[in-house]
């Protein structure tokens, strides 16, 4: 008997999901769905937390045994500086194509709602948009720390220190190394018990949000969302196109190999829910361990291809919808600021409904048409979420083949 993959256990969770959410949402009253939605959403937020916990040792461990097994510095700023060139060719491209796309569907000068006032309370913390603040927070004061929060950026950084030390202690380096080879090897078996949990915290995540908005919200806000899943599929359409540049038709293969991680962070609404196994399906892809160890932390700060792309939809959206016009000069130094002022705040609650605010003030615009799409913002970020994973499996299979190091194991195994 042929058994059931991943991807069909999430897939049948989700449709029992929007089964369950809509018959909540119909026949409950208001208190009943308030008390369903908070009730199913711990087991969203149960499978979360156990892939939080294995995120940061998970990363440190990867990083330092592949950043020992470059053997140099030299070999570690190739390798990352064909990454970030990766990194922001693809978030300016993604942020570019959020511009083109809202100059020419003006989907904020068709709004039929009423708009929030210039006072109302958004509910969203703003962080300080300053370069010395992005620099500072890069570098740790504590391994400790940045791991108990989840920087993965800082966590990054030290790993970098640690595995380049590491490294040029030669014999004694070669027992640590050995160990935390070990220990993310132990971690991988441990993702591969939460993983069977993942169906389960799918199927509650969409519940949950079903049961509270119901499809009501579809035929308010259903053009701004089909419009933004359709760029969503565009993106990806261009992502894949160009990655076939450098690796053929071996990039449909590629999809297959993660689709079950984009479903996933799908129907969870978080792209870490995915990172965990990625390291073992691109590597399984014929990615070596150590580029993989080193892209996809990165890629988790730097390259939110979908988080981009929704930041230019927004902003431009909200500008619309409060009749406000910018220049092209305007829109491409917005595009300039988003992409800057997103780098390295991953973990942070709502990171792109923080930068948005931060440059929507910058402009002139009211923050609070934040408001405006706070109630979709769950649907969007399913989108994105699985975008990012997208944009971060083709990066690593891109800097693979850019380093001449991409195995040929996908074709047999995928074909």
């Amino acid at each position: 008997m042929r058994k059931i993959s991943l991807t069909s256990w999430i897939m049948i969770a989700m449709v029992l999901g929007v089964v369950v959410g809509l018959w909540v949402h119909y026949t409950g009253s208001a208190q009943t769905i308030d008390s369903f939605s908070g009730g199913i959403s711990v087991l969203t937020d149960i499978f979360l937390r156990l892939i939080k916990m294995i995120i940061a040792p998970l990363v440190f461990s990867t990083l330092v045994v592949g950043i020992a097994k470059l053997g140099d510095v030299k070999s570690v700023g190739r390798i990352g500086g064909k990454t970030l060139l990766w990194f922001m060719g693809a978030s300016l491209m993604s942020l570019l194509l959020g511009m083109v796309i809202m100059n020419s569907l003006e989907l904020g000068n068709e709004l039929a709602l009423p708009l929030p006032a210039a006072n109302a309370a958004t509910g969203i913390e703003q962080t300080s948009l300053s370069f010395k603040t992005f620099i500072t927070h890069v570098f740790p004061r504590s391994i400790f720390e940045a791991m108990a929060g989840n920087e993965i950026l800082q966590i990054v950084v030290f790993a970098v220190f640690f595995g380049i030390a590491t490294a040029s202690i030669g014999e004694q380096g070669k027992i640590v190394i050995k160990g935390l080879d070990a220990v993310a090897h132990v971690i991988l078996r441990v993702t591969g018990y939460v993983m069977y949990f993942a169906p389960v915290a799918a199927m509650a995540a969409i519940a949950s949000v079903l049961a509270v908005k119901g499809p009501e919200l579809l035929v308010t806000y259903g053009k701004f969302i089909i419009s933004f899943y359709l760029s969503i599929l565009g993106l990806w359409l261009i992502l894949l196109l160009i990655a076939s540049i450098f690796v053929g038709k071996r990039v449909i293969y590629l999809a297959i190999a993660v689709k079950d991680m984009i479903l996933l962070a799908f129907s969870t609404a978080s792209s870490e829910a995915a990172f965990p196994r990625l390291i073992q399906e691109l590597e399984a892809f014929g990615c070596p361990p150590k580029i993989v160890s080193f892209v996809l932390p990165l890629g988790y700060s730097f390259n939110l291809d979908g988080s981009m792309l929704y930041m230019t939809f927004a902003s431009l959206f909200i500008a619309q919808a409060y009749g406000i016009p910018l220049t092209i000069g305007q829109e491409i130094s917005m595009l300039l600021v988003l992409m800057l002022t997103s780098k390295g705040i991953a973990g942070v609650p709502r990171a792109s409904l923080v930068v948005i605010a931060g440059t929507l003030s910058l402009y002139n615009i009211p923050q609070q048409g934040l408001l405006l799409l706070l109630g979709i913002d769950q649907i969007l970020d399913m989108a994105r979420s699985a975008t990012n994973v997208l944009g971060n499996s083709i990066a690593a299979v891109v800097v693979s083949k850019w380093e001449g190091e991409l195995g040929e194991t996908a074709v047999n195994t995928y074909k």
